[in-house]
């Protein structure tokens, strides 16, 4: 199986190198060409057989396509690539506001399309990762994806109408996790404590209370109300992230990267 990587940038390359360690040693990567430097570094994280290609030779090679790309370039990319490729083809596309429905306006019939919103964690496999499948795409074929994609972390199979709202929160919402871990170090240096412990201690703390969150199913407040005591230090410090704005600011920031992604969809 040959599979496909044109536009390797963050994301790109996060999602190639996940379905990297999903894949057995004879399958073929076919990296673009157009970033030299990026197709280099990533070969060089990925154990199969990797050639470093042009677009159209990648076209007309690949039987599954990842499109990194921009959303300003994917539609007229597909438009001349899909005339190179074999048919069958299946082009997986992660451009923010590009729907099933518009590829599907320029991919011939014997081709399909699935539409997926990645974060960049899929590279260490603890992503998360929305889709859409085209009505053509079989059993089969999901089944192959959903492999393709099985080292990358969760999948979660939505409605198009539910993508631009989840790519605000799974999408852009490690940003502003980072930024939180980021803050919360400075809260520890602040406090006293060395760099890059405040930073370790921060990261695992995030980690593991996301994994309470996903692994006891209990409501996140219920949570919360476990660990804050009474006249304690921890509500203390709840007490400030409210007089602080702390929850509007987080939900501010989801609903702005939404109406964003919507303003993108609408402008195409």
């Amino acid at each position: 199986m040959k599979i496909g990587f044109i536009g390797i940038g963050n994301m790109g390359s996060a999602v190639a190198i996940g379905v990297s360690k999903a894949v057995d040693q004879h399958t073929q990567f076919l990296l673009s060409n157009h970033n030299q430097e990026k197709a280099n570094s990533l070969s060089q994280q990925i154990t199969q057989t990797v050639e470093i290609l042009d677009n159209e030779t990648i076209a007309s090679s690949a039987t599954i396509i990842f499109l990194g790309l921009k959303p300003s370039m994917i539609m007229s990319e597909l438009h001349q690539l899909t005339e190179l490729a074999k048919p069958g083809t299946i082009w997986i596309s992660m451009a923010t506001g590009v729907s099933i429905a518009q590829m599907e306006s320029v991919i011939p019939e014997d081709q399909k399309a699935i539409r997926i919103m990645p974060n960049t964690p899929v590279a260490i496999g603890q992503g998360m990762t929305t889709y859409i499948l085209s009505d053509f795409i079989t059993d089969d074929e999901h089944q192959l994806f959903k492999q393709l994609m099985s080292q990358t972390g969760q999948l979660m199979k939505i409605a198009e109408s539910q993508m631009n709202a989840a790519s605000a929160v799974a999408g852009c919402g490690p940003a502003f996790i980072y930024q939180l871990i980021e803050a919360l170090a400075d809260g520890g240096v602040r406090a006293g404590l060395p760099r890059e412990m405040a930073q370790r201690l921060a990261a695992q703390m995030v980690h593991g209370s996301a994994q309470m969150v996903i692994e006891t199913g209990q409501h996140p407040g219920a949570l919360k109300d476990a660990v804050t005591s009474p006249g304690g230090s921890t509500i203390a410090g709840v007490a400030s992230l409210e007089q602080n704005g702390f929850r509007h600011a987080a939900m501010e920031a989801v609903y702005q990267s939404f109406l964003k992604t919507e303003s993108m969809s609408q402008s195409k």
